[in-house]
């Protein structure tokens, strides 16, 4: 038999118990706050045509040409790939159940998604996104409420300051005028352009504007604004949402290169960053994106949502030292076998009854031994089920940990009294 030690593939990473928590607070305390604000679940499959995401995300598009795990179904020839981001998946979703048939849909979702890149620290090919889109609703108070709803999330996180990066890619009309303003700019200085901004020269111009290369920096600096050729209607959205975010004392700066890399966005485009993480640091981004709906085949109606990148959120909660403990377990049940395991099972179901985590030891072992496992299980109490015990009905309780309340020493109580008595002083231990 091979003795090979397999390995997980490169970029797609376990999530071990030890780090079961912060994921679990992680998901718990947002979306505490996404119900306050009416949002529920939607879950949508980890497969989706790739027609999805090509029509949606933009066939000219990192994720598109570089990033997406496609691939033809050996059944059937279909052309499947695994989901890059989830808006485009949960649109159409709600396209095909006619989900926005005279209502409107706010909506959560949280997953795995998949792109090919190098993994680095926060980036992987597998990385789980936390995300949410509300749907049917045009005015700029829904994508001032979203970022205010996210200030709120980071707030109860306890991540210390986020800073919010806005922008405007106006209406159609206006990105069209500024693509060709672009577009002349850009050929006018031709020779600083690198391989990836000239491929993207005629086909996506905007995305230049996102370069990461140094040596382009101040040629794109000077580049012609969107800000610049957005008509009334445009600078009234802005306006309005901006005097809604700022009312509800959340600061941000206007970044005219803010585009975001999806072809979907219009008006609103919004980045949150830290600077705890190095060249990682956008956490969160969205916007709105008003064409995807009929793009992917819906009767027209307007949407806006964000996404957050789970992994480089618990990143930033571990430096911030938001990192909470959670034991294994309550309580831990030892015993002598045989007629006391009995007794020790029946005793672990009625705390489980009364909502106790309860490990009863599994086979025998001394008593000593026993300890051992109890104390590194990090109960916060042992309960004997022993012989002598048990033979008068009763059962031992003993607190492990300081601060645990009550069974400071160890106590004997009726075996009938046993659970509840211990259900309360883990309650009040919590």
């Amino acid at each position: 038999m091979s003795k090979e030690k397999f390995a997980g593939v490169k970029g797609m990473n376990d999530m071990l118990p030890q780090d079961a928590a912060i994921w679990q607070t992680l998901q718990s305390t947002a979306v505490g706050v996404l119900e306050r604000y009416g949002y529920q679940e939607i879950r949508t499959p980890i497969l989706e045509n790739t027609k999805v995401f090509t029509r949606g995300v933009g066939e000219v598009t990192d994720i598109v040409e570089k990033e997406m795990y496609s691939f033809t179904d050996s059944m059937n020839g279909d052309q499947l790939t695994l989901r890059p981001e989830c808006t485009s998946a949960v649109v159409r979703s709600v396209n095909e159940h006619s989900l926005l048939y005279g209502a409107t849909q706010r909506l959560w979702y949280c997953g795995p998604m998949f792109r090919h890149e190098r993994p680095q620290r926060g980036r992987y090919r597998q990385f789980h996104q936390l995300g949410a889109e509300a749907l049917g609703m045009a005015g700029p108070d829904i994508d001032a409420e979203m970022i205010i709803m996210l200030g709120r999330i980071w707030k109860e996180l306890g991540v210390g300051e986020v800073r919010l990066e806005l922008n405007t890619l106006g209406a159609l009309s206006e990105r069209q005028a500024h693509r060709d303003a672009l577009i002349k700019y850009f050929e006018a200085h031709k020779d600083l352009l690198d391989e990836d901004a000239q491929r993207r020269l005629y086909t996506n111009p905007l995305r230049i504007l996102d370069t990461k290369n140094p040596d382009m920096q101040d040629m794109v600096n000077a580049a012609p604004r969107l800000l610049d050729y957005l008509g009334a209607e445009s600078r009234a959205f802005l306006e309005r949402m901006e005097k809604l975010v700022s009312a509800a004392g959340i600061s941000y700066v206007i970044n005219p290169r803010l585009v975001r890399g999806l072809d979907y966005y219009n008006h609103t485009v919004f980045e949150w960053i830290t600077d705890k993480l190095g060249a990682q640091g956008t956490i969160c981004g969205g916007g709105r994106y008003d064409p995807l709906i009929e793009m992917l085949g819906g009767r027209p109606a307007p949407g806006v949502g964000f996404a957050m990148g789970m992994e480089r959120v618990i990143e930033l909660m571990r430096e911030c030292g938001r990192v909470p403990v959670r034991t294994q377990t309550d309580v831990y049940v030892i015993h002598h076998g045989g007629d006391t395991q009995l007794q020790a099972m029946l005793l672990a179901e009625a705390m489980r009854d009364l909502g106790v985590r309860v490990i009863v030891h599994p086979g025998e072992a001394s008593i000593k031994s026993q300890m051992k496992k109890a104390d590194a299980s990090g109960a916060a109490f042992a309960v004997f089920a022993t012989e002598d015990e048990t033979a008068q009905g009763l059962v031992a309780v003993k607190a492990l940990r300081e601060g645990a309340g009550a069974f400071a020493e160890q106590t004997t109580v009726p075996a009938a009294e046993a659970a509840a008595a211990v259900a309360a002083a883990v309650k009040a231990g919590c």
